[in-house]
């Protein structure tokens, strides 16, 4: 019996597991993968530590600088060298299956294989559900696609007419890899909105995010209040015309797509830019969802990115969702989830360590 399962052994994960330990809360983290690193480990090769737009720093932990160096190697050897420093109970691989309540308690599935716990913490992230919208044809297209998880490289489609699908920076950052490449379309839903200044209004931002959490509407992306902005390396695409945008094609065709005027391009490839969705499924037994789709978490103060109370059931903490998706609000997310596992256990009268594991 834990007094806390966390879910995910990402920025948010490790963060909420450290504050787990540190208030004497026993518990143990699941996490789907192999190694340490979380989704960073999976990110293409070409994304470097220049690239990321920012990682925050682990508790009591400096995150790495700047640098050439591969994100997919650097974050994922902090990861680990952060995991055996804290002695954070990490086990792996564990991919869970449901979350499901047996009375007072939550049962944690993965498999034949199944933990015990007052509380749950889950930090699952996105990176695990890619989200591609449907189109009529996409199946019967000849060429190939691709979603952001598995991007294969600016080489690789070298020669290739390649049509990149979505508003958001990984489209603008696929775009300046390729373009000087290769001829690349570039296709959004809505005009892109591009910030001027340089300056990002984040906690304006988050904000506007932790509002649809509050009305139990399903995350948005930051991105969509923030605005695009290009970056010095992505200058040499942008003079080639890499960022002058078409509206959405009416369908795809085995050799290309489709215009609402009727006009057709040809095209060898389709990257699909167009984000994720929150990797939650898990937690479909225990109706945490609204009728609009998202989880409503409880809020108060002013810093929104330590919401992570569902409202359905106070039991669980959400850290990475909502106004927490990034490495600083997962950190934040992380320290405000234990707190409020401390205090769920205190007023349950269940705080204090447990010592039969499941």
């Amino acid at each position: 019996m834990y007094d806390a399962v966390v879910v995910g052994a990402g920025q948010g994960g490790l963060s909420a597991s450290y504050h787990l330990k540190r208030l004497g809360i026993d518990h143990v983290v699941l996490d789907a993968d192999e190694r340490p690193g979380g989704a960073w480990q999976h990110r293409w090769d070409s994304l470097t530590m220049a690239d990321v737009h920012g990682v925050a720093d682990l508790p009591e932990a400096p995150a790495p600088g700047r640098s050439g160096d591969r994100a997919n190697l650097v974050i994922p050897e902090w990861f680990a060298h952060y995991e055996k420093a804290n002695d954070l109970p990490v086990l792996r691989p564990v991919r869970v299956d449901e979350v499901v309540s047996t009375g007072d308690l939550l049962e944690v599935r993965a498999g034949e294989r199944s933990w015990t716990s007052r509380t749950l913490v889950n930090a699952t992230g996105t990176w695990r559900r890619p989200f591609i919208p449907y189109y009529p044809g996409q199946d019967a297209f000849a060429g190939e696609q691709f979603h952001t998880v598995d991007y294969p490289g600016a080489e690789h489609f070298v020669g290739k007419r390649v049509l990149v699908v979505g508003g958001g920076a990984s489209a603008v950052q696929f775009l300046g890899e390729l373009r000087p490449l290769t001829e690349t379309i570039w296709v959004t839903r809505r005009e892109p909105v591009w910030r001027k200044g340089g300056e990002i209004d984040g906690r304006g931002a988050i904000q506007m995010v932790q509002e649809r959490i509050r009305r139990g509407l399903p995350p948005a992306s930051v991105v969509s209040v923030t605005g695009l902005a290009l970056r010095p390396q992505e200058a040499r695409a942008a003079s080639l015309g890499a960022y002058e945008r078409r509206p959405m094609f009416e369908r795809i065709e085995p050799d290309g797509v489709r215009w609402a005027d009727g006009s057709f391009e040809h095209v060898d490839a389709i990257l699909w830019a167009t984000g994720f969705r929150p990797a939650i499924r898990h937690l479909g037994p225990l109706h945490l969802t609204s009728s609009y789709g998202g989880i409503e978490l409880l809020t108060s103060g002013t810093d929104v990115q330590t919401a992570t109370t569902s409202v359905v059931d106070p039991r669980v903490q959400l850290v990475g969702y909502g106004p927490s998706a990034s490495t600083i609000g997962g950190n934040r997310a992380g320290r405000a989830a234990a707190l409020a596992v401390r205090r769920y256990l205190a007023d349950a009268g269940s705080h204090g360590k447990s010592s039969d594991h499941t």
